[in-house]
Order: C-alpha cells, then structure tokens, then sequence
C-alpha cells in the first residue's frame, strides 16, 4: 500500500517544503485512532484496516480487556499494536516500558516490532525487540535509553527482569499474541510468572487461533471481564486455501515437491524431524532447486538468514520443522506442503496458515502413502472439508503445473 498524502503546490517551479504538507487520515481514523497514531500509519504505508483491525480496534481503544481469536497472517498484529500505541503513555522511564507485547519465538518479535517500528517513530514512540539469541548487552542499552513498548520472549524477558535490566511495574498496556503457540511451546508458567510481575493498573489483550485449553486459563486468571472479537469460527480455514490431499509414492515425494513449487512459486513444505527436513532439502537441491532448511540444529543465524531469503525470493522452497517454523510471517507464500499427514487438525491448521493471507489465494496440499490415507480423511471431517480419497499422483502428471485443475 503506498503512501497517503496530499500535496498542495501553488508553483510546479516551487515544491512544497514538508509543513505545506497535508495529510490526508487513513481508514483507520474512523476507528478512533488518535491523528499522530493516524499520521504514522500512513508515513509507514498502512491505509486500510483488514477485518480483525476494524472489529478489534475500536474495541481495544475503550481500554476494556480483549480476546482476539485469528491466525498469523490476518492482520492482528495492527489490531493490537495500534491500541497500544494509542493508549500506552509516552516518555516511560528508564528500563521500565509502558507496553508489552509477548510472543512465542524470536522471529514473531522481530516481525512485530518491525510492523510497529515505523509507526513508532512518526508518533515518537521506541519499540524494541527483545528476545534470546541476540546480544543481551544491546537490550540493555536500549533499554536505559528509554523504550516505550517491548515486544519479547518470555525466557529473555525473565531473565532481564530477574537481573533488575527491566521493571515490569509501569506497564499499561500486556499483550499476549499467538497465545496458544506459547501454551504449545511450554510458556505457560514463565507467561504466568511475567503477568504477576505487572503490578500496576493495565489493559490485557490476548490474541490466538484458538481460545480454549491453557489459553482459557490465562483469560480466566489474568483478564477482567473480556471482550472476544472473531472474524471466523475456532475450526474454520482461511476463505481463500484451497485443499489438496495427494496419494503418492514414497520414491516420488521429492519429485511431486519440485514439480508444484517450479510451476506454483514460493512454497514452504513441513516435515516432522530435523533429519527428514535435511534429507528432502538435499534431494530438492539435487533437482535444481532453490531450497534451504530451518529446524533446531541450525544455528539462529542461519535460520534468520534463511528466512529472510525466502521473504526475498531469493529462495523457492523453505523446508521446515514446526518449532522453527512458529511465527514466520510472510504474506506472499503459495503452497503449504504437509510432507506427511499431520497429526491433527490443529497441527494441520498451524501449519496452513503460512499460505493464503492478508486476502490472497493458496494451496495446502498434503502428501500421503499408501498407509495414511484414514489420517487425512479424520483431518477432512474434523475440518468440515469433503471427505474425498486423495488424489492419486506422479510427478509427471501435467496437473502439477496448475494446481488450479484440481478445483
């Protein structure tokens, strides 16, 4: 989305200095956004809400406790971040943030700070991203300079509290994102001891795919009176993934992976264990192509680094395990490949989500032997989807070049 100014110019001959500007408010103006929030949105390219930030904004901004229930890629990172914005007061102390923001994995906070980042600035705002991995000192810094809103990890959070780097008592403002990833991960106790540290009066927003288990927990224990905003159902798939069961040879994986990402594009396929991740990325690069692996062997470094190719196109195909993939957030990605069946249909949904967001078309397509074909059908029913066998396939087949004759 592009910029979202007029200009006003008397001259061609003479350009208008900066303050001859006129700026004109963007969609999210009509939610209640404060103007200086406004004015960074669009100096950071934003002009139209999705549908979680138009139904969560509004709400956010009467400062009453919220429970978002969407996925990565719809857009929630705005329908908290502006609120906070907005309603976390400027000019915080030193090491003591008025906002925070706690995620599952390192690559979540640096894509949320790098959303909020921008915006930040056009309103005279600092966030930072604090997570392990990257240099401890640096954080510390950061933070005796003065922050305003922190976007963390837990374990790296804890750690800086316990040091007496950071002091949780003047924030105004707690999000939890991706709330059921933290649960999954094991974060529940270190969440739980995080939020006992936020002493003073505070708005709480939690965002997750789902709301039930550990998470209702948290929203019981830590959130007043709540406020749930939804855009769909705990069980529905995104309006624009499309779903594909494929019944393949073993010997043919790789091969049908290939053919699929060289005639769809950007591709990221989910395989259970970090040895499988190598060997169909070996294979892959073999065939000629563009692939690389991330799972919890490779060091952060290269892991980040990877990424960032793949969120480039300098890279096709991104092979992963579900631990290194948690929070990859990257818009343009065609096709979700399930190198096996997943174990549910939670699992499967995690996955998915990689592909067809923020309004786009995309495919899961799921690759299974002979023997996994009951798996896929409990996924179908438990999904609402057509119960249909998977399509047998080979590698040669011309329907790999469009995935569309499929529909």
């Amino acid at each position: 989305m592009g910029h979202c100014w007029d200009t006003v110019t008397t001259e061609m001959s003479n350009p208008p200095t900066t303050s001859e500007r006129v700026q004109t408010p963007t969609g999210f103006a009509a939610l209640g956004v404060p103007p200086e929030v406004d004015a960074g949105l669009a100096a950071a390219g934003f002009a139209t809400p999705f549908a979680i930030q138009t139904e969560a904004i509004p709400v956010a901004m009467r400062g009453v406790d919220v429970c978002g229930r969407a996925r990565t890629g719809s857009g929630k990172t705005l329908a908290f971040g502006v609120p906070m914005l907005a309603r976390a007061e400027k000019f915080a102390r030193v090491r003591a943030p008025r906002g925070l923001v706690l995620v599952p994995t390192r690559e979540l906070a640096l894509q949320v700070a790098e959303v909020l980042q921008p915006i930040g600035r056009a309103c005279n705002r600092v966030i930072l991203p604090v997570y392990g991995g990257a240099s401890r000192d640096d954080q510390i810094d950061a933070l005796e300079k003065g922050v305003d809103i922190i976007v963390a990890t837990p374990l790296r959070l804890i750690d800086l509290m316990k040091a007496d780097e950071v002091d949780m008592s003047d924030v105004q403002v707690v999000t939890l994102d991706e709330a059921d990833r933290m649960a999954d991960e094991g974060f529940t106790p270190q969440v739980e001891w995080i939020l006992r540290h936020v002493t003073g009066e505070h708005q709480t927003m939690l965002f997750s795919a789902t709301l039930d288990g550990q998470v209702g927990n948290l929203v019981r224990r830590y959130m007043k009176s709540p406020e749930e905003v939804s855009i769909d159902s705990p069980t529905d798939t995104v309006g624009t993934m499309h779903h594909l069961f494929l019944a393949v040879h073993k010997m043919d994986k790789d091969k049908v992976i290939s053919a699929i990402a060289n005639s769809s594009g950007k591709t990221v396929v989910f395989c259970d264990t970090k040895r499988m991740c190598d060997r169909v990325t070996e294979n892959l690069q073999d065939m000629g192509v563009n692939a690389l692996a991330i799972h919890g062997d490779l060091t952060q470094a290269a892991r980040e680094k990877a990424i960032a190719r793949f969120t480039k196109n300098e890279l096709l195909v991104l092979v992963a395990t579900d631990v290194a993939a948690r929070g990859i957030d990257i818009d343009d990605v065609e096709v979700v490949v399930h190198y096996v069946p997943p174990i549910d249909a939670k699992a499967y949904l995690h996955r998915s989500g990689r592909t067809a967001r923020a309004g786009r078309d995309g495919w899961a397509v799921t690759l299974a032997e002979y023997n996994q074909h009951t798996t896929c059908r409990i996924i179908q029913r438990a999904l609402r989807l057509p119960t249909n066998p998977p399509v047998e396939i080979f590698s040669n087949d011309s329907r790999l070049q469009n995935l569309n004759t499929f529909l």
